[in-house]
């Protein structure tokens, strides 16, 4: 038996995704049992993940990932400059904390 009616592939698996499995997030087309963080691989719901750059996450990842660190780049994971390379001149500054805090 041949099904008709849909050629649309799951983004994570890219296999064919029938509507009784469908799930559509973002305009991207997921076989529920492929909605899942892609950094813990915990199942997903439409109500509780986040995605940065097509990337699947849930809510606690994606904060502890990426909104503490201020850093919503992709390379999340490089290291940030460490106050040895900082230079006499920047780090004898003085700052305004009305500036830094926005």
């Amino acid at each position: 038996m041949s099904f008709i009616g849909t050629q649309q592939k799951c983004k994570v698996c890219e296999k064919t995704v029938y509507p009784v499995e469908q799930l559509s997030a973002d305009g991207i087309v997921y076989h529920k049992s492929c909605f899942k963080c892609s950094h813990c691989k915990g199942t997903l719901k439409l109500s509780n993940y986040s995605s940065m750059e097509g990337v699947l996450y849930c809510k606690p990842h994606f904060e502890q990932l990426f909104k503490e660190s201020g850093n919503f780049n992709k390379n999340f994971q490089s290291p940030a400059k460490s106050a040895e390379k900082l230079t006499p001149e920047l780090v004898n500054l003085s700052y305004n904390i009305a500036c830094i805090s926005n």
